[in-house]
C-alpha cells in the first residue's frame, strides 16, 4: 500500500472562500460530540442537525470576523482539515458579544447558547492565565484519518502559538481518550478533569515556547 506523502500537505490561514468547505469538515467531526449532543438537545435528528449547522456557521463567522486564526490543513489545492482558535482578545464565555449572542439563540435556542457560554466560561477559569487561548474547533475530513494528519495539524497549531508574543499558551476541553492521548504526544499536558453539563472530559494545555 502507498505511504501518504505528508510533504506535499502545508498549513495556511483560511480565507473566506474556504469557510463554508471548513464548515463541513467541522460539521461531520463533531456530528456525535457528546457535549453538542447534550448543548443542543432535541429528540429530534433534523433539528438536531440544522442546529449544529447553525452554531458552527455563526462561531465560524464570528472567529473570522473577529480575525481569529482559522488554520487549514490543505492537500494541494483541497482543505482536508481545519483547526480554529479564540483568543483573549475576543470577549468569552459571559462576556460574549451581544450580536453572537443573538445569533446563536436565533440558531441554537437559548438552552443551548448558554451551555457554549457556560463551555467557555469553565475553559477561561481552568486555564493558567488570562493569557491563554482556546481551541475550539480541530477536525479532519472522514476520509483522511488516520493518515498523520492529526498530528501535523496540531502542530501547526502549535507552530502558531510559538509565534504569538502576548499568547503564553492554549487550552482545550478533550472528551475523547484517544483524541487526548494524541493532543498529549504532540506536546499538551493534562491540567485538570473536568465535567461539563453532563459530559466527563479534561482540559489540556500548551505552554508557548
Amino acid at each position: 500500500m502507498e505511504q501518504p506523502n505528508l510533504e506535499d500537505k502545508r498549513a495556511v490561514y483560511l480565507t473566506a472562500e474556504d469557510l463554508r468547505v471548513a464548515a463541513s469538515i467541522i460539521y461531520n467531526a463533531y456530528h456525535d460530540d457528546p457535549f453538542f449532543v447534550e448543548a443542543l438537545a432535541t429528540t429530534n435528528q433534523v433539528n438536531y442537525e440544522q442546529k449544529l449547522r447553525a452554531a458552527i456557521r455563526e462561531e465560524l463567522t464570528e472567529l473570522w470576523q473577529q480575525e481569529q486564526p482559522l488554520i487549514g490543513w490543505f492537500d494541494g489545492k483541497r482543505l482536508i482539515g481545519v483547526a480554529c482558535v479564540i483568543t483573549h482578545q475576543v470577549p468569552l464565555g459571559e462576556s460574549r458579544y451581544w450580536h453572537w449572542r443573538l445569533k446563536m439563540v436565533l440558531g441554537t435556542g437559548w438552552n443551548s447558547t448558554q451551555a457554549f457560554i457556560k463551555k467557555e466560561h469553565t475553559i477561561l477559569e481552568s486555564l493558567p492565565s488570562k493569557q491563554y487561548g482556546i481551541l475550539q474547533f480541530i477536525a479532519l475530513g472522514t476520509t483522511e484519518q488516520g493518515k498523520g494528519n492529526g498530528a501535523k495539524l496540531i502542530q501547526a497549531v502549535l507552530s502558531w502559538c510559538d509565534d504569538q508574543l502576548e499568547l503564553n499558551g492554549i487550552g482545550v476541553f478533550v472528551n475523547n481518550p484517544k483524541h487526548s492521548a494524541l493532543f498529549i504526544r504532540e506536546g499538551f499536558s493534562h491540567l485538570t478533569d473536568q465535567t461539563i453539563g453532563t459530559v466527563d472530559g479534561e482540559i489540556l494545555t500548551y505552554q508557548s515556547k
